[in-house]
């Protein structure tokens, strides 16, 4: 979704390093996560395989016509210059990790040679979920990389990597979308969007649409309301927190409870961005008491209404005292 708005820079490099006779044999595609880095390095993969193979693709950027063989195969997961590896999802449910079984499953792709074009590509997304033994594994093809073989590896934290890998790896860097680009990222998936609701899922995916989605159909805009009223006025009465709490704690309501506890000390932090002095430390004292109860509320099974309770109370005591 991201990759038609944004990301240009880095697809001129990776272009231009590949059409050069350049490119590295391992990159890391590295950024926050629900930017685009994952859906950047699958289509990277289907231009470069696309290109090599032929028919040629004429423009600039990383586009395939739909009716070109390459796409075609890339899409039917039977291409067989390709890999890809993420966690396994079995009955619904999606493995922590990758294994180290799915990464020896690449030998026959390793050790093959190409079979449609002078080029193989292997996608793993992410690398921050490979398994100790996965990680080691794929070291050791990185040590001494086939011939034109190119690895992907995507990362939202490149930093927790072993050491390694990086250093047999160059790093592309990704940075969080601008709010212009949020918004067409955005419409792409639902152009039905209230000005409200894109407001406020813009504000809280911080540069990205991955992120943003996740509060999707949550009538985000509403908690954004009341936490920007708590901020603005506090509530002196306990109004609007006992209605927030009463609200978000009914069984129905869970997802938007979840996304409650996400947004309030994250809305917490923002506003402590623009603060200076014993304001900025007020609020940086309540953030960190908003984030620890946040972060523990699921998994201590704590009331929700007191919880929202107390998250609301920390938000309004950024208000201005009178």
């Amino acid at each position: 979704m991201t990759l038609l708005l944004s990301h240009d820079a880095q697809a001129r490099t990776l272009m231009a390093a590949a059409q050069g006779g350049r490119m590295h044999h391992g990159w890391i595609l590295a950024g926050p996560k629900g930017i685009g880095k994952g859906s950047f390095a699958r289509a990277l993969a289907m231009r470069l395989l696309a290109d090599a193979a032929g028919p040629a693709i004429e423009g600039e950027g990383l586009a395939v016509p739909e009716s070109h063989p390459t796409r075609r195969l890339i899409e039917a997961a039977a291409h067989p210059d390709y890999a890809e590896l993420a966690p396994l999802e079995k009955d619904g449910v999606t493995a922590r990790n990758i294994s180290v079984d799915q990464v020896r499953g690449l030998q026959r792709l390793i050790q093959s040679a190409p079979s449609l074009s002078s080029r193989r590509v292997v996608v793993i997304d992410s690398a921050d979920d490979l398994e100790r033994g996965a990680a080691n594994a794929l070291l050791k093809t990185l040590e001494e990389p086939p011939a034109d073989m190119l690895f992907l590896l995507v990362s939202h934290a490149p930093g927790r990597l072993l050491p390694t890998i990086r250093s047999r790896c160059r790093t592309l860097r990704f940075d969080p979308l601008d709010d212009a680009t949020m918004r067409a990222a955005l419409r792409v998936v639902d152009d039905k969007l209230s000005p409200q609701e894109m407001d406020a899922l813009v504000r809280a995916g911080e540069g990205s649409p991955g992120q943003a989605l996740r509060y999707a159909g949550l009538n985000l805009s509403e908690i954004e309301q009341t936490l920007n009223s708590l901020a603005a006025q506090g509530d002196p009465g306990n109004r609007q927190r006992l209605a927030l709490a009463k609200a978000l704690a009914l069984k129905s309501a869970k997802p938007r409870y979840e996304a409650f506890l996400e947004r309030a000390p994250a809305f917490i932090a923002q506003t402590a961005r623009v603060r200076q002095g014993p304001a900025l430390g007020q609020a940086l004292d309540h953030w960190e008491q908003a984030r620890h109860l946040a972060g523990g509320a699921i998994i201590l099974s704590l009331d929700p209404a007191a919880v929202v309770f107390e998250l609301a109370g920390h938000v309004a005591a950024l208000a201005p005292v009178a």
